[in-house]
């Protein structure tokens, strides 16, 4: 069977344009081809580090950037297979899902957990060069990753559970750089909750026929007509959080200035979505990889 372009791909995406045929459903189920999530598992791992930066006055370890960004890669591929396998019959009945290497019979489900296991082995690897709460922190993350897969099934809030699961890296990125924890970290991996339950859930636009078929939950269905509403106090949420970490680590006025910025980005998304409008919806889902660049930039000059 060919592998196609997804439709929550780019249409000149590299792996169709460049990834030699064999290669392309390995690179899809890792979502390569789809590199959003990596930039959004990453980010906070980063903001992590480099508010650890800001608080002791110097600049974001750039080894620790480097680890956590091939870790991110390689654990985002590792979750999507593992989502993949245990939605593999839900994926088939959802048009957008449909084409995945597993439901369309690309790749076993056998040869997906050997996929998997090796991203994870790698990762593990990477992990064990960090300090040891950083290490504990890592393992304990795995836990999150198992569990989200089912929170479709049984919560109206799946999306809170991946916000848990995705922003660890700040308190991660954190520990690495420090060996500790602190409010400033905790606050800013709060924040990332409240940002993700935003983002995903318009996302989770892009499905609500489908889902609603499939019976599968998502915040986009709970919310349903008020989704904008959602969004908007997620968001305003997460900002508020985001000022209060930056109060908490005393940082300085150019990580204030970025924290506007940040909030406006977050606002103007808040203000164009819309339920009806699923094609819409990806392009702002998108668009959150450059508002955790610039709540990144903010922390790195907030020394």
């Amino acid at each position: 069977m060919t592998s196609a372009p997804l439709p929550d791909a780019a249409p000149a995406n590299w792996v169709d344009r460049l990834a030699p045929a064999p290669l392309r459903p390995w690179l899809k189920l890792g979502r390569f081809d789809r590199p959003a999530g990596i930039w959004l598992l990453m980010l906070p791992g980063w903001q992590g580090i480099a508010l650890a930066g800001a608080i002791e006055g110097r600049w974001p370890n750039l080894r620790l950037l480097v680890l956590v960004a091939i870790g991110a890669a390689l654990m985002r591929a590792a979750g999507c297979a593992f989502n993949d396998i245990v939605d593999r019959d839900f994926d088939a009945q959802v048009a957008r899902t449909a084409g995945r290497p597993i439901p369309s019979g690309q790749i076993s489900v056998r040869q997906a957990w050997a996929f998997l296991i090796g991203c994870c082995l790698i990762s593990f690897g990477i992990l064990l060069t960090m300090t040891p709460l950083a290490i504990g922190l890592g393992v304990g993350s795995l836990a999150l990753v198992a569990a989200y897969p089912f929170m479709k099934r049984i919560t109206w809030w799946p999306q809170a559970w991946l916000g848990l699961t995705f922003n660890w890296g700040a308190l991660l990125g954190f520990a690495a750089a420090t060996g500790t924890l602190s409010a400033p970290a905790i606050l800013l991996y709060a924040s990332g909750l409240f940002w993700t339950l935003g983002y995903d859930t318009i996302y989770a636009i892009q499905d609500l026929e489908d889902d609603a078929l499939a019976g599968v939950k998502s915040s986009a269905r709970r919310l349903g007509d008020k989704a904008r509403t959602g969004v908007a106090v997620f968001y305003a949420v997460c900002v508020a959080l985001v000022v209060s970490a930056g109060i908490a680590a005393r940082l300085g006025p150019a990580f204030f200035v970025f924290a506007a910025i940040y909030a406006g980005h977050l606002a103007l998304q808040a203000r164009a979505v819309s339920p009806q409008d699923p094609t819409g919806a990806l392009k702002l889902f998108k668009s959150n990889r450059d508002a955790g660049l610039i709540l990144f930039a903010g922390l790195v000059v907030g020394l």
